[in-house]
């Protein structure tokens, strides 16, 4: 009984933990398009001007990969008023951090500075926009940069080049069939007028979502917001025609080598519903399921129990398009690929065939309910969810009711959702294997 009541009690304190995670916010627009969300916290002395540019790398064409990513650099290197090398000197001296990061979908800058610097950080993301400074010397800095991060991140690493096997095979006409960082044969050959025409059509007001958000007066924000983004001039909006992809019907099987590795790696990829649809959220929570720590499915039986396989992993990757469903795999010893394919195919038919325990289902519920908590513990945090919300899933207030999608999703939706998606003649195996010397 007394085990019962602080069960109760533990659910009633989580239960209000939940209710106080509400974000509050307002978002309005300026004349010239540009999407302003500002969420007010004074709990802390610190605010979080950020900027989310709907642009990609689905946004590239074939030949000219890696504008989107090179720009996360390049808008770095300044404007008519913040001199070349200055603008991280000038965050760090104001008591500020800063970064940015890109996505097949979008790319996104943010400041995070004591809100006695507020008006700071809105002046900066507003000089971006308006004017950034786009020339040789910027452009052939910034391309020995991104060389760099791509030699240290996925050529020079063991499976670093994993990710893009999966996209360029899951992926013939749309896209997505390349990595965020690009080709550098198409960063090399691009004439400094074509990235100064990439910044001109999709650095624009009218394709930006602009987030202030914690200690905020929020009367005195909108004016600084007028006064250094109303005049920004709209661009054109282009739309967003991309190819579609055809279901795939018949498993297809590739060979990928690697020099950086030793051990092969079996990759069993899926092409999966855009992050809108709620079949996402339930193979999102699927791939949770079955992989998601020590005590998950596959750990438990392939790492743990029959010691098989060194690492195992299902996971969902949400794209505003499409998105990626996979299992990755290493082999112990002399595992054989057909071996764990074996394994993991009969974890598949499993959930497709019989529902998962109610202990798996409320562990699953649990984490979700954490990651909903964690995810919007700072105010970066909560920044970067009202810009994903608003710019790539057409709704702001999913920060609020994200959780309650996931609370939905049933035992039987994760077992038909394996049984639409998960079946072996709609995948993509990748072996990827050590280049033979």
């Amino acid at each position: 009984m007394k085990k019962r009541l602080l069960s109760v009690a533990a659910a009633s304190f989580f239960g209000m933990v939940l209710n106080a995670q509400q974000i509050k916010f307002e978002e309005y627009d300026l004349p010239n398009g540009l999407h302003v969300i500002l969420h007010q916290d004074n709990s802390a002395p610190v605010v979080t001007t950020s900027v989310m540019y709907h642009v990609g790398a689905k946004d590239e064409v074939k030949g000219r990969t890696g504008f989107a990513h090179f720009f996360e650099h390049l808008l770095f290197e300044g404007t008519p008023n913040i001199k070349r090398g200055t603008w991280m000197k000038i965050v760090s001296a104001n008591g500020g951090r800063n970064n940015a990061n890109t996505s097949n979908d979008r790319t996104y800058y943010y400041e995070t500075f004591p809100s006695n610097n507020e008006q700071l950080g809105l002046w900066m993301e507003a000089e971006r926009m308006r004017h950034a400074i786009i020339n040789q010397i910027g452009v052939d800095t910034q391309r020995e940069v991104v060389k760099e991060e791509k030699r240290l991140n996925m050529d020079n690493r063991p499976y670093g080049n994993l990710l893009t096997a999966i996209l360029n095979n899951l992926f013939t006409n749309h896209p997505y069939n390349w990595p965020t960082i690009g080709s550098m044969a198409d960063l090399n050959s691009a004439k400094l007028e074509e990235f100064q025409a990439f910044y001109k059509k999709y650095y624009v007001p009218n394709n930006a979502t602009l987030v202030v958000a914690g200690d905020i007066k929020p009367e005195q924000t909108k004016k600084w917001i007028e006064e250094y983004y109303g005049g920004i001039q709209k661009g054109t909006i282009y739309p967003k025609d991309f190819p579609k992809e055809t279901p795939i019907t018949q498993e297809k099987e590739v060979t990928v080598t690697d020099a950086n590795i030793q051990l092969p790696a079996y990759i069993f990829a899926y092409r999966t519903p855009a992050n809108k649809e709620k079949d996402a959220y339930v193979l999102d929570m699927l791939s949770s399921y079955l992989s998601n720590g020590k005590s998950s499915v596959l750990y438990k039986k392939l790492v743990d129990q029959d010691k098989k396989a060194l690492a195992v992993q299902a996971f969902s990757q949400g794209l505003e398009d499409y998105s990626i469903f996979a299992f990755f795999t290493i082999p112990m010893g002399q595992t054989t690929k057909q071996t764990l394919q074996a394994d993991i195919d009969a974890e598949i038919k499993k959930v497709q065939t019989s529902l998962i325990s109610d202990e798996d289902y409320q562990k699953l519920q649990n984490q979700y309910e954490n990651q909903f908590v964690n995810a919007n513990s700072s105010i970066e945090g909560i920044a970067a969810s009202l810009a994903t919300n608003h710019v790539l899933m057409g709704d702001t207030n999913l920060i609020n009711k994200e959780i309650d999608i996931y609370r939905s999703i049933t035992k039987q939706d994760l077992q038909n959702a394996a049984k639409k998606y998960l079946n072996s003649n709609q995948r993509v195996i990748i072996n990827y294997v050590p280049e033979k010397k």
